[in-house]
């Protein structure tokens, strides 16, 4: 029986006005190439870093909201290798004294938090050996978390990258945006059918939650396969297709001693104790409502744990939601209705619009809709109408409901004369009703929503085809 070993090393460009070690703007994704440079990330003769201490106190609250232990002193490092989007033929990151080390996420233990530069970006061009690189991206701050090796399925490491992105954009230090490039993952995945760790295998730049876990998954396979049949794994580095849903070899493993880490001189010893803003005091009273903390509070509004899990599982999400809480003036009522909406209806919605920060709907039009059905202005099936030509539309919630002839029906004799028509037109459902089939009491009441509208109140409906049903 063979257990997969996994961990994770995750990249996340941090959201700091400026570089890591220059006043360029942080823009990777400028639309004109090589705008945003100077001569300190260009690698000119002569031109000197200095330290970004945003960046440096975005990775302190990283580590603070994770229970990890922060640094006092801590240095960068020059980590030596040669490409076309490395300009110096060094990066400058941090090797020996991380600024965080330890910490858990998801019950998974992290190694270390350390921060460093941002290489250039490299595009190839036709079929040739032409390339051309784009230095927007080089210096911007790159944070580097790294797990231990106690992740043992794709699904635990799906989980926490996913929890992780969630984090970071709670905390506000990176967007996170795997599509962007703004987070890269890769994973380190071995297997063995003894005590002892098998032979490390690198999946590098997994840019969705999706290839991660496919590329775990698949590498394991490999693995086990090559074993089983008599061949042995290789160290090396592995790059993930897409298409193919196959890993493919790279180049091999390099190990720290290849990278030749040496002090930076040019950048100065920082001890955190002397910047007063890095206290942990200071750093734990910076921190924002964590996304337990979060889910806590939902489930304390009388929210189903399932319910509260879904909406804290995106910070967009949350944040919505928090705004819907406020909009309702402590009617707890009114949020556990809002919520129902929410999670079944709203949510799906804005995800076939590919609406993930809810540009579509506000917060204030989606409480005085739910707030019509608090007061039975407009029934479920009416809800769920308005809410669809909201989120294609736009509009206010009464006026699209009063357009459409939405408005819920309450008028007993109105009602009474659909429920008439509905029955005439079903004689054989109203046989099998009368012939013991209670349960097409419901039928008749679809029936009479569908006849009203959505506009029927479904509760009269169902009296009055009682009413008729028994006479």
């Amino acid at each position: 029986m063979f257990r997969p070993t996994i961990g994770l090393e995750i990249h996340a460009e941090l959201a700091t006005p400026t570089k890591m070690f220059c006043m360029c703007q942080n823009n990777p994704h400028a639309q004109d190439p090589n705008t945003n440079v100077c001569p300190v990330c260009l690698a000119h003769p002569g031109s000197l870093p200095t330290v970004n201490k945003e960046a440096i106190h975005k990775v302190l609250r990283v580590g603070t909201a994770l229970g990890s232990t922060l640094a006092d002193f801590t240095e960068f490092d020059r980590k030596s290798y040669f490409y076309p989007d490395i300009p110096k033929g060094y990066q400058i990151s941090q090797f020996e004294y991380p600024l965080v080390s330890g910490g858990v996420l998801c019950g998974i233990p992290v190694t270390r938090i350390h921060l460093e530069e941002d290489t250039a970006r490299s595009s190839h061009v036709g079929e040739g050996d032409t390339s051309l690189v784009d230095f927007n991206r080089a210096g911007v701050p790159l944070m580097e978390l790294v797990t231990e090796p106690d992740i043992h399925d794709s699904k635990t490491a799906g989980e926490f990258a996913r929890e992780l992105q969630l984090l970071l954009r709670t905390l506000g230090v990176s967007e996170a945006n795997l599509e962007k490039g703004e987070m890269r993952i890769e994973a380190n995945i071995s297997v063995s059918n003894t005590s002892t760790l098998g032979t490390k295998v690198e999946v590098k730049n997994l840019n969705s939650f999706r290839s991660v876990e496919r590329a775990i998954e698949y590498e394991i396979t490999r693995q086990v396969g090559l074993i089983e049949s008599g061949g042995s794994v290789e160290q090396e580095t592995r790059g993930w297709d897409e298409n193919k849903q196959v890993t493919f070899r790279q180049r091999s493993k390099e190990g720290s001693s290849d990278y030749r880490f040496f002090p930076e001189p040019d950048i100065p010893k920082i001890m955190r104790s002397e910047v007063p803003e890095w206290s942990e005091d200071n750093l734990l009273a910076s921190l924002p409502e964590l996304p337990k903390q979060r889910k806590l509070r939902y489930e304390n509004l009388g929210i189903k744990k399932d319910d509260a899990l879904f909406i804290t599982a995106e910070y967009e999400r949350g944040v919505f939601f928090d705004e819907v809480i406020a909009k309702s003036n402590n009617n707890t009522a009114l949020v556990l209705l809002a919520c129902n909406y929410f999670v079944s209806d709203l949510a799906g919605l804005l995800a076939k619009e590919h609406d993930t920060r809810f540009e579509k709907i506000s917060p204030t039009v989606f409480v005085k809709l739910i707030s019509m059905a608090q007061t039975n202005t407009l029934s479920s099936r009416g809800v769920k109408n308005v809410l669809a030509l909201l989120i294609a539309q736009g509009g206010e919630p009464s006026a699209i409901a009063q357009r459409e002839g939405l408005i819920q029906v309450n008028d007993t004799e109105s009602l009474r004369s659909a429920v008439k028509n509905v029955l005439r037109e079903n004689p054989s459902e109203v046989a099998q009703f009368k012939n013991g089939k209670i349960s097409m009491l419901q039928y008749f009441v679809g029936q009479g929503m569908k006849a009203t509208k959505g506009a029927g109140n479904p509760e009269l409906l169902k009296e009055l085809f009682e009413e008729e049903l028994s006479s």
